[in-house]
């Protein structure tokens, strides 16, 4: 079949909007989904830097939503007409997807992120018969249509808004799975939120609607503004820089000022910046045992200030919210339709010939979540 899809062709250019070629139809366990929406995500745009390490040219996009048009195989446990999330492929088989942690997966990476499923690779192409990466995330959603493992679409409620659920497999995922699942937050514990974009606002969501009292602290006044409507007791830092930097600190009473507002200092911490003033400040605001969460990537060594980690302080990094999708989309499908997730409220949507203005926007910081819409 053909059909429109995004495609990236170097590190350094536009996407392309162009017609691909998906020869063949769902193999066992695969299943075919029109996609109605996709966001996009900065992983998708961190290709850009991935020293050749993602292959292309490739279609990316690993938030999509969308309808399933066929199956393969008997065992998918999806129908035609079904309404899906997709997330984040994993092998279903290594020690940790049989313990319940698919985002800990042996074949992570190599699966997601570094060039996906060597079988049938070489049905994607474009419409000169060139070869297409393999599938991004399991996906390649930035695209009419998308090839999925069954693994990776999670069945929704057809009430739901299909275009606008696709960040909830990814981006907001991850923010919300940090406070649900890997700090178990909830009534009256105290969360502290570094970074007010995406992640750390679904992260604010999540610990509001957990009933934890929670600070968000980012340089930007207008997602301040938005951390407080979702709950957040707003605090604004300085200019920071990424992980290892020597640029201005944040101030230097930041550690102090989240102490006062937490009673004496927060139980959790998650960190979306990868800036290591602010880890090391999140560190100093917890309280004896507390833990912070990274979610960002790091590209430089970390340095700990001394005592950071003393009275059983930890650090460690979450990846995708520590979920099991097929659990946690659900549980925060049914907090949206109580009016205690409201994520959307964080969208902007994008025809999908838009997507080079949705990266700049992106870029610049003029909104939280582009979303993509095909126009197929």
């Amino acid at each position: 079949m053909r059909f429109g899809a995004a495609v990236l062709r170097s590190y350094e250019s536009r996407f392309a909007v162009e017609e691909v070629v998906l020869n063949g139809g769902p193999a066992d366990g695969e299943v075919l989904v029109r996609i109605a929406g996709c966001g996009m995500c900065r992983t998708d745009l961190a290709v850009r830097h991935s020293a050749g390490r993602s292959p292309l040219p490739a279609v990316l996009g690993h938030e999509g939503a969308g309808t399933v048009v066929e199956t393969g195989g008997p065992d998918t446990g999806l129908s035609a007409g079904d309404h899906v999330v997709l997330s984040f492929d994993s092998c279903g088989h290594c020690r940790n997807c049989l313990a319940a942690a698919p985002a800990y997966c042996g074949s992570f990476a190599a699966l997601n992120l570094f060039g996906g499923r060597e079988e049938n690779a070489a049905r994607f192409t474009d419409a000169a018969g060139g070869e297409l990466a393999p599938r991004w995330f399991g996906q390649s959603s930035f695209a009419e249509y998308a090839m999925v493992p069954a693994r990776n679409a999670v069945r929704v409620d057809r009430s739901l808004p299909l275009e606008l659920l696709g960040p909830l497999g990814c981006g907001f995922l991850t923010g919300a799975g940090a406070v649900l699942n890997s700090f178990g937050a909830g009534p009256g514990d105290t969360v502290v939120v570094l970074g007010a974009g995406a992640v750390g606002l679904a992260a604010v969501m999540a610990a509001t609607a957990a009933g934890a009292v929670t600070v968000a602290v980012d340089r930007f006044d207008e997602r301040l503004d938005l951390a407080e409507r979702f709950g957040a007791i707003p605090l604004r830092a300085g200019p920071v820089g990424p992980a290892g930097s020597a640029s201005r600190p944040s101030p230097p009473d930041l550690a102090e000022r989240i102490r006062r507002l937490t009673d004496g200092g927060a139980q959790y911490a998650l960190d979306t910046t990868a800036s290591a003033r602010l880890i090391n400040d999140a560190l100093r605001a917890l309280r004896p045992t507390g833990h912070l969460g990274l979610v960002a990537r790091l590209h430089t060594p970390l340095a700990l200030d001394p005592g950071t980690l003393d009275r059983g302080r930890r650090i460690s990094h979450i990846c995708e919210g520590d979920a099991v999708p097929g659990l946690l989309i659900p549980r925060l499908t049914r907090l949206w339709q109580a009016g205690r997730f409201p994520f959307d409220q964080l969208i902007r949507t994008y025809p999908l010939a838009d997507i080079n203005e949705a990266e700049r926007d992106c870029d610049a910081g003029k909104v939280v979540k582009p979303v993509l819409i095909p126009e197929g």
